[in-house]
Parts: C-alpha cells; structure tokens; sequence
C-alpha cells in the first residue's frame, strides 16, 4: 500500500500553465476524490500519477520513493477508465487473469487469485463470456477486477462511471465503496460528478482552474464549504448578499439575524449562503419576523417539495422541505423565511473566504 505525496506540481502544455503550486497528501488506504468542472485539471493531475502526463515541476512521492522519472509499468498501479478498456477478444476470466499471466505467475495462483476477485466482484458466473455479451455495469466490474488482481500499490480511476445510467452508476458507486473498503488500497477518483464523490470518499480535493478549493470529508465541504465556489458546487446554494453589524447579519435592508458564533465575524458587506433545506417558510399568520417572499411555484418530488420564491429585493430562491399531506402554500402567496442559523455559511464580499470555518 502506499501513501501519495504530493509537493509544488506544475504542468504546462506549451506556455500554458494549467496546475502549479499544487500540494496534496494522500494517505495510505483512503478513497481520495478529485472533484471539479470539466476542465479543472483533475484528470491531468491523476495522468501526472500514473506516469501518463509529463511533469514540469515538484515532486511525486508514492510513500517516500520519489517517482516523477519512473516508467508507468513500474509504478505498481491499477487503472480503471470511463470507456472500461478491456480486450474484447478475451474472456471474463482471461481478461482478469491477464496482468497476472504478464508477472508469470504461477498457474496454480492465476486460477486462484482470478477467481477471488471474480466472486468479490460478482462476476464469476460469466467467467467464459466475452465482454460483447455484458452490460455497461458488468464490463466496469470486469475492468476493477483487472486492475485489483495485481495487487497495485495504488488505484487510479478516471470518471469510472459516467458512461452508465443513472441506476447502474447507484449500484457501482456502492460495489465500488465496498471493495475499496475490503481490499483496502489506496485509490485516487476523478469525477466531475458532485453526489458520485460525496457517496463513495473518505476525502475530497474540490477543484477549479488548477487549483485546490478545499480538501474535506464529504460532510466537511458541504457543511462548511471554504468558500463561494465550493458553495456554489457542492449542492445546491442560494447566494445571497448581505452585511454585519456587530454580530447581526442584515439581509435584503430588512431582516435582522442574530447569533453569538457570529460575532467574530467583521462588521461590512458579506456574501450569504444558505442552502434549499436552510430556510424555514412561514405563513404571514405566524407573525415570524425573517424575509418577506412571494411563492412563485412549487414541484412535488415525493419525499420533498421545492419551493421556488421571489425576495422582496427582486432575488429569487428555492427552499426545500419535506412533504405534507396537504400543502396550504400556493404560487402568489406571501409569506417569511427565517434561516437555520446555525447552518449558514458567511463569506467574505469577494466569496474567497468562510468565516465561519
């Protein structure tokens, strides 16, 4: 196993720089994601890795072996890709079998190891069965296997699922959460898909344009988000501007929101995050005291409705809640958000900071 070190990386394409500065450390047996829009430098930073992109700058240290000149076949790692890369002409079983067949291995261990991970990745009843007569879900669970049977130092999986429906990517997600678990390798995921990173990491790097937002557990980086941007793509947000006065938040010239924990918070123009489910509409009958709304529009999903309101500052957001028999909410009503304060995130005018972190 291996932990992942990973010190001032720089890559350029030609006088294009696109990641420099980049320090990251990834310990020994954790699910570490890669997490950001197209175009960040996720997967360019996992092909530094692997040994696939050139590296222009800094340092690779898989535990304290330094590997930026090391060939990619001698780096001991397993890859999985979005288009599953495995060889048609050969069976399930053959297919699985084969980087072991390429160590010279003994028989007797081929059958022995190819067969363990056929069963830990339930798979081994289509052993005789060329990947043409799989489905999308069963070709992947081929291609993890492959790359878990040679018992790689690390595991590098680039947007391993986006080419399967919304169904089977539910199901992967969990196959694979619990054989990383099982096996215990160290594994570095791309995905530019926020709920797919959040389901299956111990730990997330949330990037844009190169560089690293915010490194966090899952429930770190959607509670407490380091800033705007990382607000704005985990989940969902409204982005409201406001202002403190000596610990009271002042939103839309209206409402007035007080808390101790804020009071550390400098007085001035700040940005406001509050996410669907941070809200609480109230009916005007209340008598609530919070942020006048019109209800625009509402959308039954089952288990939550979504509320879509229009503020008196001509801002408009969506509130979610849970579901009741019978709604008394319709489009045209005025009604009172107040917030769950304790849940809100407070940033800086320019939205690079969270102050409340």
């Amino acid at each position: 196993m291996s932990k992942i070190t990973i010190k001032e990386a720089k890559k350029q394409y030609g006088d294009v720089t696109v990641i420099e500065g980049l320090n990251l450390e990834i310990r020994d047996g954790e699910l570490f994601t890669l997490l950001g829009p197209s175009g960040c430098g996720k997967t360019t930073l996992l092909r530094m890795i692997a040994g696939f992109n050139s590296i222009e700058g800094g340092d690779f240290y898989f535990n304290e072996e330094r590997i930026n000149d090391k060939e990619p076949s001698k780096r001991n790692i397993g890859m999985v890709f979005q288009n599953y890369a495995i060889f048609p002409h050969l069976t399930v079983e053959k297919n699985v079998a084969f980087g072991l067949k390429n160590r010279k291995l003994p028989k007797d261990e081929i059958r022995r190891e190819t067969a363990r991970f056929l069963e830990m990745m339930q798979i081994e009843q289509y052993a005789d069965r060329l990947p043409e007569n799989l489905s999308g879900g069963q070709q992947q669970r081929v291609a993890l296997a492959r790359a878990l049977v040679i018992k790689p130092d690390v595991l590098l999986m680039d947007e391993p699922l986006s080419n399967l429906d919304a169904k089977l990517r539910m199901e992967m997600r969990q196959a694979i959460r619990r054989i990383q678990r099982e096996v215990g390798i160290t594994t570095v995921y791309v995905t530019h898909d926020q709920e797919e990173a959040m389901s299956i990491s111990d730990t997330i790097a949330v990037m844009n344009a190169g560089k690293i937002q915010h490194i966090g557990t899952p429930r770190e980086i959607y509670q407490r988000p380091a800033n705007v941007f990382v607000a704005t793509f985990i989940g969902r947000t409204n982005v409201l501007s406001g202002r403190m006065e000596k610990g009271t938040l002042l939103l839309v010239d209206t409402a007035r929101f007080s808390r101790t924990a804020w009071n550390g918070v400098p007085d001035g123009p700040v940005q406001v995050s509050v996410r669907p489910e941070e809200f609480v509409i109230h009916p005007l009958s209340d008598g609530a005291e919070g942020l006048p709304a019109v209800l625009k529009d509402s959308v039954y999903l089952g288990l939550n409705t979504h509320f879509y309101l229009r503020l008196s500052s001509g801002d408009a957001v969506e509130v979610i809640k849970e579901s009741v028999l019978d709604d008394t909410l319709h489009p045209g009503d005025s009604v009172i958000l107040t917030l769950k304060e304790e849940k809100i995130n407070i940033f800086s005018e320019d939205g690079s900071k969270n102050y409340l972190r």
